[in-house]
């Protein structure tokens, strides 16, 4: 808030000097005036409201590229630890280390490892409904790039559309020969909100994209991992099924002995 407030009182101070450079030089438009003004007031309350959202979803792209990194959600140091603690069998580090990490790697491992008393096949569908779970944790903040690369272009249009209206009113008024000047700045209302709103909506919707495409990446390799870490109690179940197997069935008495 503060920083766009910042923006606000700086583009303001902006305007001012333009205008007075203008002034000065015969009434020529300036570029800040082209783009970051308008000579109606709703028409420049869209274009700061865009400029507004365009801080946010630059601001908020970086935040969800720098959490969402693969270093954060699949450590190295994790995975090397708990694979280690599970081959030497210490299963209760193991617990404690993964229940105590909060990266998506570790929420897996902790799910599949506090099923391991049902066996293998608990493990694996704890953790891959956990991958679920998670997953669609990390994809529902992402949705506010989606939903401002949507709304942005809608506000450009919506600016667009009172322009031309109000474009075509000041056509009317002067009987078909209104002056070009105040003709041009319903026009120009309409062309710049519409510009803003394609500025703000190309790369919200590029990086929603990006960071969608990524998390279900680092997903689906997490499970990998972790399947990968899980492959020792995968021995131990196949060692105890091949015992059971090994060991003789007792015959059934018969009849004659049983008196």
């Amino acid at each position: 808030m503060r920083c766009s407030r910042f923006l606000m009182a700086l583009a303001a101070c902006t305007f001012i000097a333009d205008t007075a450079n203008a002034a000065e030089e015969g009434g020529k438009m300036s570029l800040f005036e082209m783009f970051f003004w308008s000579g109606d007031v709703l028409g420049v309350v869209i274009i700061w409201l865009l400029l507004i959202m365009s801080v946010f979803s630059v601001g908020y792209s970086i935040m969800v590229f720098v959490i969402h990194r693969r270093k954060t959600l699949l450590p190295d140091e994790f995975q090397a630890k708990i694979g280690t603690m599970i081959e030497s069998k210490q299963y209760r580090e193991a617990v404690e280390l993964a229940n105590g990490d909060t990266s998506y790697l570790a929420r897996l491992v902790s799910a599949a490892l506090n099923e391991a008393s049902n066996g293998i096949g608990a493990m694996e569908r704890a953790a891959e409904e956990t991958g679920d779970a998670e997953t669609t944790r990390m994809l529902r903040p992402i949705e506010y790039l989606n939903v401002v690369g949507n709304i942005s272009p809608m506000m450009g249009l919506f600016g667009t559309v009172y322009g031309m209206i109000r474009a075509f009113q000041v056509l009317v008024e002067a009987g078909g020969r209104p002056d070009p000047t105040t003709l041009a700045a319903g026009i120009s209302t309409a062309l710049v909100t519409t510009f803003w709103g394609l500025v703000v909506a190309i790369p919200a919707l590029a990086v929603y994209a990006l960071i969608r495409n990524k998390i279900d990446a680092l997903a689906g390799e997490g499970l990998l991992i972790t399947d990968e870490l899980l492959k020792p109690f995968k021995g131990t179940a196949r060692r105890g099924a091949t015992r059971m197997r090994a060991t003789p069935k007792p015959e059934p008495e018969a009849e004659g002995d049983k008196g």
